[in-house]
């Protein structure tokens, strides 16, 4: 048993030194972005000058900046509901019902994920071009939905897959309508994927770069407002507290999401 113990903690080192240099080369340039926030200086350099709030003021005294990030509230949130509802749709067809050409089907939706963006972008902006249609928030939106359905599918579809049928039987044996069996017996039991869901899609479509900066008009969303900026060395310190606390929020939504999903999961196996 020791030497078996040895062997597992050994692998678990080795394993925990990889995780520890793979996070610190992903996230380490991440996190210097909230150390320079609080820099007295617009200059990105060592050593700091000082400690300074003022950028986040200048952050909140932005009008073109909270303009942008109204935008992106609206087309993340829009995107978020509509991407989960259609998700939701297409991971309960597939795992109730026997669909022909299931597998080409299921791949088909997934492709999104997998084309590069800055092709889906040029792909749906000569779309647009040629069909006459203005670009704007919407179309913006719909680039946004295209990116998110898969995600939403992928979700409620590992929620729906250990989803018992009979208790939604039982129920419309007992006499309830199907929107009431619905109500009252399915959407309580995927509640924990809908906000994960919810939370994952939103963060996605707040968060995407290149999909808007084909798709925007006169309008744009906060992550184009922030790549116009980056040319106005003065502008800098402003991006850099706005990128702070866009990190701040996203790595909670997310880890929120992912919580969630994960306690639903361990209640679906309990009951």
């Amino acid at each position: 048993m020791s030497a078996s113990w040895t062997q597992k903690r050994d692998r678990f080192g080795g394993l925990g030194v990889y995780t520890v240099i793979y996070l610190a080369f992903i996230y380490g340039p991440v996190l210097v972005l909230p150390i320079f926030s609080f820099n007295d200086s617009i200059y990105v350099a060592f050593p700091l000058k000082g400690f300074t709030f003022q950028w986040y003021e200048d952050m909140i005294n932005n009008p073109g900046m909270l303009a942008a990030l109204m935008n992106s509230l609206k087309v993340g949130g829009t995107v978020a509901v509509l991407s989960t509802i259609l998700g939701t749709l297409a991971a309960k067809a597939v795992t109730r019902y026997r669909m022909p050409g299931r597998g080409p089907v299921v791949g088909f939706i997934m492709l999104p994920l997998v084309i590069p963006e800055i092709i889906m972008g040029i792909a749906l902006l000569v779309m647009a071009s040629t069909g006459g249609i203005p670009l704007s928030l919407l179309t913006i939106g719909v680039g946004h939905m295209l990116l998110c359905v898969p995600f939403a599918m992928v979700i409620m579809i590992s929620r729906l897959e250990g989803f018992d049928k009979s208790l939604e039987e039982a129920g419309l044996d007992l006499g309830e309508t199907p929107w009431c069996v619905f109500w009252r017996v399915t959407f309580p039991l995927v509640l924990p994927g809908l906000v994960a869901s919810l939370m994952l899609t939103f963060t996605i479509s707040f968060d995407e770069f290149i999909l808007a900066f084909f798709l925007a008009g006169t309008d744009v969303t906060l992550p184009v407002f922030i790549w116009s900026q980056l040319r106005f060395p003065q502008k800098l310190p402003g991006v850099l507290a706005l990128g702070a606390t866009i990190l701040t929020v996203t790595f909670i939504m997310i880890t929120f999401a992912e919580w969630f999903r994960q306690r639903g999961d361990q209640l679906r196996k309990v009951s």
